[in-house]
């Protein structure tokens, strides 16, 4: 495995710290309107370290556990290096530079992302090596990613490829555009019939190889897909179908289509199943160039309290490590019309839903004292409102706080531009800022 270079982190790290001078005013919910009015900015807001409760945030407020952020990014730290995997995390979690740089100091390979503006993104702040897990086909996107390719000898970048007449779009546009620099294209294979993206069949991944290597504009470095669209995945199959992966990327090379290369990428890796992928690719066999085995997974960062938290391979092998929920949505009680029902002031608008409704942990009273929240259930959202069953002998005043769990983690940061990472003592430590 190529070693990552991480004299980059320091370069991202330094760009991003120019968002500690961008105004905390009212385009960022949840913060203290008095910020807004002294001209604070959000480096600023950061070292006066107030607390998030009592120092004039308002409520709904996403919070980011300062301590639970870096476990989680220490544990994925620890497992690839571990496993002998390089790590690509998926910026499209979080889409915050901030969280792109901490991972790169970290050790991470690069960044991958799905869609041209994300690529745009991480670029203006420097990120110097992305994996785009989408076959890229328009023609403006490849006009700007040939310039910055052109421009930047350094910038690495490397994208999907799943059909023949995708290839002859790349390359028409890339060939229009003037491109100088060929872009590094993998072959997608699909996880299955009724799966998401790729190539079907190992004939028809070849086939577009192929296509890819009778271009001028195109180079192909490996191979990929995603385990986690596997139809009805279980471990056993997961696993099968990403040793088609590694078979694909042995026959290829056995007929020369890796020829020249001073690197193969064998890439793979959502948040359910990395435990396979660690496994599968211990197994990849020497080829004529070493092997960059690329894990994906992202959803780690801030983990979650539904989903991810039931999917994670830790699951399995406790022994490993583990991953912690991070986020925590508080909102206000702020109607309680009925007995055993209430109201807090978030919803859709605010609180990841997609998968599973919030859980609600603790409620924080006017005491500033906190308890638990059992016996409190979310049954439905709407725009600005969550509503609440109360269990019988449950006690909830208007003005108090409820902390909410939520599943998933890619929606719990797009409804967030910024957002306070919160250390134990509730003290807000940093703003992270999003770009969605």
């Amino acid at each position: 495995m190529a070693a990552p270079d991480n004299a980059v982190a320091p370069d991202v790290t330094h760009a991003v710290a120019r968002l500690a001078d961008e105004p905390a005013d009212h385009r960022f919910k949840g913060l203290p309107p008095d910020a807004a009015a002294r001209g604070t900015t959000l480096g600023e807001l950061a070292a006066e370290r107030r607390s998030l409760f009592t120092g004039g945030f308002t409520t709904p407020v996403l919070a980011l556990s300062a301590e639970r952020l870096e476990h989680n990014l220490a544990a994925l730290a620890d497992y690839t290096a571990r496993h002998g995997l390089a790590f690509a995390p998926h910026g499209k979690t979080s889409m915050a530079p901030q969280l792109f740089a901490r991972q790169l100091e970290r050790g991470a390979w690069g960044i991958t992302l799905a869609v041209p503006h994300q690529v745009r993104v991480a670029r203006a702040f420097g990120v110097p090596r992305i994996f785009l897990a989408n076959e890229l086909v328009d023609a403006a996107a490849l006009r700007w990613l040939a310039a910055e390719l052109d421009a930047d000898p350094g910038f690495r970048f490397v994208c999907y490829v799943d059909s023949e007449r995708g290839v002859a779009l790349m390359d028409e546009a890339l060939r229009a555009a003037g491109a100088r620099r060929p872009v590094d294209v993998v072959v997608e294979l699909g996880a299955g019939d009724g799966a998401r993206t790729g190539a079907r069949t190992e004939a028809e991944c070849a086939a577009v190889a192929d296509a890819v290597a009778a271009t001028g504009t195109l180079r192909l470095v490996g191979v990929a897909g995603y385990e986690g669209e596997v139809p009805g995945a279980t471990l056993e199959a997961v696993r099968a179908w990403l040793r088609r992966l590694v078979g694909m990327a042995a026959a290829f090379d056995r007929d020369g289509r890796f020829a020249g290369l001073e690197e193969i990428v064998v890439s793979a890796g959502g948040s359910a199943w990395f435990d396979a992928v660690a496994e599968v690719f211990a197994e990849v066999p020497e080829l004529s160039a070493p092997v960059l085995r690329l894990l994906r997974s992202g959803a780690y960062v801030s983990h979650d309290d539904g989903h991810y938290r039931e999917l994670t391979p830790f699951n399995r092998h406790p022994d490993e490590g583990g991953l912690q929920a991070a986020f925590t949505l508080w909102t206000q009680v702020v109607s309680r019309p009925e007995p055993g029902q209430a109201f807090v002031n978030a919803g859709k608008r605010d609180a990841a839903f997609d998968l599973e409704l919030p859980e609600a942990h603790r409620v924080r009273g006017l005491d500033g004292n906190e308890r638990s929240a059992k016996g409190i259930t979310v049954t439905a959202l709407s725009d600005q409102h969550a509503w609440l069953r109360l269990d019988e002998g449950v006690e909830l005043e208007v003005g108090e706080w409820i902390g909410f769990g939520m599943s998933h983690p890619c929606t719990m940061f797009d409804k967030w531009q910024v957002f306070p990472v919160v250390d134990a003592h509730g003290t807000v430590t940093d703003l992270i800022r999003t770009f969605f």
